[in-house]
């Protein structure tokens, strides 16, 4: 292969994320049964450890070879334009889930859907918008995108210890971690009732730059499908259901009372450290069994569509989180019995499916390819008139960098 040919793009990488929008939209539905089935139901980590962890993987994928080839500057530049694109991501969603609780209240002749979500927009207007954009206001489920944007902005700092000494970036991980379980250290929010942000981002950038340091190589990777790794991963997930499933710990006290002791109330929070072995070992079970079909994960339809979703993980993700809410308002008025639940789910996933295809379209840019000419019709357009302007949102393709132990 010669030196300027891509690596073919790891489809793992897409196929989980985008199984975890899936799991997102069913997990932000309000009051949906559907959610305690889901497989966070049964472990101590969730949906949200496999998002901030294929986030931190695709950000090495996409910026880190930035930074190694073309400098500090220059990959700081990028990671700051990247932050840029994610606020105004966040803006946007934010303003687009006002405008739906409007909408609500307008068919239904109240000011609840604004007053419970957004209350502070009815009785400080200005303020809210101010701490809006500063974020130092995030109405609930829309935290995600913020706390990826401040541990996104810690990449260039951790590039930088980096040249200074490998093992600098794992101190200031660890360091942060411990300042935010026994320090506190967390960024402010909600100044109406003085909460923090839910996801503490010093807590969950643990996760994320375990992603990305295995994905830059600076972490080895154990050996997949080796037996005995394997099974003793089995055996630990397999121990943590009793104590983890509601279905078990809600009906013996016993197991209930070991719950709290291992978990504290902001496990989820601050990122406890069970969440994160408990996905740890959840992903390499999972690794090892798709491992043998990892060249062909997209050659059966709910494996492309997988791959597809993970592709546009951030207009996916956004969409999900708006029709959760639509999701949520229908189940209101048509109840929550076995068949309005399943088909609102299955409505509502169909629509982050074709989200990804309407984002997808429009990111292959389909017109700035050649126009056939037609027999009776004008000239075809020259490929070189073609407009060649790029989605802003869009990176560079994440072709695959992993350490050799998974390329292997």
């Amino acid at each position: 292969m010669s030196r300027s040919a891509k690596r073919p793009r790891d489809q793992r990488l897409d196929m989980f994320r985008g199984l975890t929008m899936l799991i997102i939209f069913i997990a932000h539905v309000p009051d949906n049964p559907w959610m305690f089935w889901i497989p966070a139901r049964f472990g101590f980590s969730s949906g949200t450890e496999l998002f901030v962890f294929c986030s931190g993987v695709a950000s090495a994928l996409a910026f880190g070879s930035i930074f190694v080839a073309r400098g500090l500057v220059l990959g700081t530049a990028r990671i700051a334009f990247r932050c840029w694109q994610v606020y105004w991501a966040h803006m946007g969603l934010f303003m687009a889930s006002v405008a739906l609780a409007a909408g609500i209240d307008r068919l239904t002749g109240t000011t609840e859907a604004l007053a419970t979500q957004f209350g502070p927009l009815l009785t400080d207007p200005a303020g809210a918008m101010l701490n809006v954009a500063t974020l130092g206001w995030l109405p609930p489920y829309l935290d995600i995108l913020p706390m990826y944007l401040v541990i996104l902005a810690l990449v260039p700092v951790m590039m930088a210890l980096r040249r200074l000494h490998a093992v600098l970036p794992f101190c200031l991980v660890a360091a942060l971690y411990l300042a935010a379980w026994l320090g506190g250290l967390q960024l402010q929010g909600e100044p109406w009732q003085q909460f923090a942000w839910f996801l503490n981002p010093f807590g969950w950038q643990l996760v994320f730059f375990l992603g990305f340091f295995f994905a830059m190589g600076w972490i080895p990777v154990p050996p997949l499908r080796r037996p005995d790794l394997v099974w003793a991963a089995v055996v630990l997930l397999v121990a943590c259901v009793p104590v983890a499933f509601w279905g078990i710990y809600e009906q013996v006290p016993a197991v209930e009372a070991l719950r709290s002791v291992l978990l504290p109330i902001n496990e989820k929070a601050d990122l406890h450290i069970l969440r994160v072995l408990h996905f740890l070992v959840l992903a390499y079970v999972v690794l090892s069994i798709v491992d043998p079909y990892r060249m062909r994960l997209d050659a059966t339809a709910p494996g492309r569509m997988l791959v597809m979703i993970g592709r546009q993980s951030l207009g996916t993700f956004m969409a999900s989180l708006i029709v959760a809410r639509i999701a949520g308002v229908t189940l209101d008025l048509f109840g929550r019995s076995a068949g309005p639940v399943a088909l609102v789910n299955i409505a509502g996933l169909a629509c982050v499916v074709l989200a990804a295809l309407i984002v997808g379209w429009f990111k292959s840019a389909p017109w700035s390819a050649p126009r056939v000419a037609r027999a009776d019709g004008p000239e075809a357009v020259r490929p070189e008139q073609a407009d060649t302007g790029a989605d802003t949102f869009s990176d560079r393709p994440m072709t695959s960098s992993l350490p050799k132990t998974l390329q292997a």
